[in-house]
């Protein structure tokens, strides 16, 4: 579960009393979040602390496909790179476009404590080559990484965010004229993509004392123009509300679904999906090819790791959904991706045969 902590860098009083999701300086969802208030909160950590299940992590890390910037520059069009977690790197129109890019090895304000990565990235960010676009979802530290953005800065040409998400740059040192920030049902196009932000059920902050001053937000992608046009989907992080369907009427179908699925628990179900709400989301939108992400590279909640994988894998095949999770580094085409090989049940035999070994 991504929360907040602490952090250096305040927010600006930026005021966005024009949204309708701001509500006396704090931004909202459309239905009322059960927040967990400080007893539920201190029995949650406790579980964090004492009752991890032995495989939360795993025994050693998955399998990463190392890429070169030689690799990308000879890609064609419409390819897309997992990077790991909610990071997805993607060639859209000839350009390249990053979603919440985290390259930090821990997901935390700190760096010798707080969640940990199970594998490297496939591509350091000074490999890179120019990136059009960095979109990015909300502001938790396994979505947002201060060192990546300050790194990415001098090769990035766009910042695309949330309301307020885009003021935390800002103060960072990113240069203003390089930020956009958008309310949900508010977009740009950008070098022939098309990105509109649209809503999500979630909750935003870094310190204890700055909560919901941010938006958070889904994204619609799209590259090109009429029937030719290749349509995105990234949820970035929610949980499962009725915002899907009205999504799915405005802008679908589409023709690849990133939808968070990892990091759930009962305790937290109106923040982050159960696999099955997951599911429903890429149908809600009228998905084609679902790609399960924030999963495979932190461990934020109480399952195995594998568990996300597992369960979505289940029941896509159960109701038809042709299914992406590619190891991370592994090119897709976007139109035609290939379909799960389930990497991640050989990486778990191996880790159990290692441990039995020994």
């Amino acid at each position: 579960m991504a929360y907040s902590i602490l952090s250096c860098t305040s927010l600006p009083a930026t005021s966005y009393e024009q949204s309708p999701q701001q509500v006396d300086g704090k931004f909202r969802n459309a239905a009322p979040r059960q927040a967990p208030g400080f007893a539920k909160t201190m029995g949650i950590m406790w579980r964090f602390m004492t009752d991890k299940p032995a495989d939360a992590v795993p025994a050693k890390p998955p399998q990463v496909l190392p890429l070169t910037q030689t690799d990308l520059l000879a890609a064609p069009d419409l390819s897309l790179w997992r990077l790991g977690h909610s990071t997805m790197l993607l060639k859209l129109q000839g350009q390249f476009w990053l979603t919440d890019p985290v390259f930090s090895e821990r997901a935390s304000p700190f760096s010798f404590m707080g969640p940990k990565r199970f594998h490297a990235p496939p591509i350091a960010i000074d490999e890179l080559p120019p990136i059009t676009g960095v979109v990015l979802s909300h502001d938790h530290y396994d979505h947002l990484d201060h060192a990546a953005i300050l790194q990415l800065a001098p090769k990035v040409a766009h910042f695309v965010t949330p309301l307020g998400v885009g003021d935390r740059l800002i103060a960072w040192g990113v240069p203003a004229a390089k930020v956009q920030q958008f309310d949900w049902w508010q977009g740009t196009t950008i070098a022939g993509v098309k990105l509109v932000a649209t809503p999500a059920q979630h909750f935003s902050g870094r310190t204890l004392s700055d909560g919901n001053r941010t938006l958070w937000a889904s994204w619609v992608m799209e590259a090109g123009e009429g029937t030719g046009a290749t349509r995105l989907f990234f949820s970035g992080d929610t949980g499962y509300f009725d915002g899907f369907k009205a999504i799915g009427e405005r802008f679908g179908p589409f023709d690849l679904t990133m939808i968070e699925t990892g990091a759930y628990d009962a305790q937290w179900p109106d923040v982050h999906m159960q696999p099955e709400e997951s599911l429903q989301a890429h149908l809600d939108v009228k998905g084609h090819h679902l790609m399960p992400i924030h999963n495979g590279t932190f461990d934020l909640a109480m399952h195995v790791w594998t568990d996300p994988f597992d369960r979505i894998t289940a029941l896509a095949d159960k109701a038809g959904v042709p299914l992406v999770a590619p190891v991370m580094g592994e090119r897709l085409d976007i139109r035609q991706p290939a379909l799960s090989k389930q990497w991640w049940r050989g990486a778990a035999a191996d880790a159990g045969a290692g441990t039995a070994a020994r």
